[in-house]
């Protein structure tokens, strides 16, 4: 097999051509070379996608059995893509997001749920995307991708996952989470436990997508793990076993702390009261194959990539994680109104 990666130096795109060329396929990865260099064996073309001129020299490079784009964001930007590769590639691969979907996370959504109004046009820049949340401003521009990739390739396969985790996670949600637990002390915490919760590592999304180009898998899929496959009480506890349970989680009411003005899914990585945010409907993909492994193996695995190659710094990380004073803060506010109710039910 020959496969094109566009993107390959980090993360997702970085572990894709690692276990491609592991299964002796023929790999080439197209990237400016800013965020580092694909691994050894992997061919590298330089250049930008949104350039005509290095698009070509790129096309002149192949053919290949199939692209996967991992860096997609502005549709324009894949039209161009496909229109430079067409005739030489056999089949695009995208790597989107359930952010496409309009009723996520709001409600649970599958493969035929609605997404967001859209087209192939957009850019960033476009005025119709300026008053709109940045969320649905994402979801629109990654659903216009999705129609630039269906629209002019004869053969495509759209992948849309949830939250991804794993080694080389460099976003910052495993991390903040462990190194919350490794300070210690009483660490706030939604409730319930229970709650189901769907990330995916990043090595079962790369098997994924190899093996579906391998046996010619066309289609839509949602990339999550099942519900009831993990919960937040089992992250929780698999970051407190790592960091010698040096912490004390305190299991607070949800709604409470959404009205303390707790950011949802920074202040407390993962965490959101929306009720679609963990019912992502994965059947199609489980279906077709995909096997996710036990979170404990993909939050080990992520702290010894951590301990042994270090972090890639990303803005992201820096809206991660809640200030130790602000947590202590909310805590006392909890206890408090915590005391004060059980005595008004003793009264």
């Amino acid at each position: 097999m020959r496969l094109l990666i566009l993107g390959g130096s980090w993360f997702l795109g970085r572990t894709i051509a690692m276990d491609a060329f592991a299964r002796g396929w023929d790999v080439t990865a197209f990237s400016r070379g800013k965020s580092g260099l694909p691994p050894a064996g992997v061919s590298h073309v330089v250049g930008d996608r949104r350039s005509d001129t290095d698009l070509r020299r790129l096309a002149a490079s192949g053919p290949w059995d199939a692209v996967i784009d991992t860096s997609a964001y502005e549709p324009t930007d894949v039209a161009r893509t496909t229109e430079a590769l067409n005739g030489r590639v056999e089949q695009y691969v995208l790597v989107s997001t359930v952010s496409v979907y309009q009723d996520w996370p709001t409600t649970a959504v599958n493969e035929s749920s609605p997404l967001w109004h859209t087209r192939s046009t957009f850019t960033e820049q476009s005025p119709e995307l300026a008053d709109m949340s940045i969320g649905k401003r994402y979801g629109t521009l990654k659903a216009g991708c999705e129609i630039a990739v269906t629209s002019s390739s004869k053969r495509s396969l759209i992948v849309r996952p949830g939250v991804i985790l794993g080694p080389g996670e460099y976003i910052g949600r495993a991390l903040k989470l462990i190194e919350r637990a490794a300070r210690g002390g009483q660490w706030l915490l939604p409730s319930p436990p229970e709650q189901p919760i769907q990330p995916l590592d990043v090595r079962d999304v790369s098997s994924f997508l190899l093996d579906a180009i391998q046996t010619r898998r066309d289609g839509a899929f949602n990339l999550v793990a099942p519900v009831g496959h993990a919960t937040f009480g089992d992250l929780i506890d698999i970051c407190l076993d790592l960091t010698g349970r040096r912490a004390q989680p305190v299991w607070v009411d949800a709604e409470w702390l959404a009205k303390q003005d707790v950011r949802q899914w920074t202040e407390i990585p993962l965490w959101r009261t929306a009720e679609g945010t963990w019912r992502v409907d994965g059947q199609l993909a489980a279906a077709a194959g995909l096997q996710p492994r036990p979170l404990s193996d993909m939050l080990e695995d992520f702290k010894v990539a951590l301990d042994r190659d270090g972090l890639i710094d990303h803005p992201r990380q820096r809206q991660l994680g809640m200030a130790p004073e602000k947590e202590a803060e909310l805590l006392a506010k909890w206890f408090a109104a915590d005391a004060s109710g059980a005595r008004k039910r003793q009264a």
